[in-house]
């Protein structure tokens, strides 16, 4: 009987780790009760996810888009604790 492939797992990615680092992971996907395969599928997935959402473009209204602009052409606001903050000599200035 021929092997039949199942179309959801028809790519294949080879890494190189060191084996601590190995070690490490499948240990994780023992206490997670999976293979380490699908620890690394899985776990990469996430991360890839959550890096890509940083990445989205978002779009404002005309009328949001004018407050937005706005906003960043309006001169700061003074912060009195602020500028004493960044004005004042720190604990760090004093190097002796």
């Amino acid at each position: 009987m021929p092997k039949v492939e199942s179309p959801l797992r028809d790519t294949k990615v080879q890494l190189r780790m060191m084996p601590l680092q190995k070690e490490v992971i499948s240990r994780a996907a023992n206490l997670k009760q999976t293979t380490l395969t699908n620890f690394m599928v899985e776990n990469s997935f996430i991360a890839a996810q959550q890096i890509l959402a940083d990445q989205v473009h978002f779009y404002l209204s005309s009328e949001k888009w004018e407050e937005f602009c706005a906003a960043l052409d309006a001169p700061p606001k003074d912060i009195p604790a602020l500028r004493k903050l960044l004005t004042e000599p720190s604990v760090f200035d004093d190097a002796e």
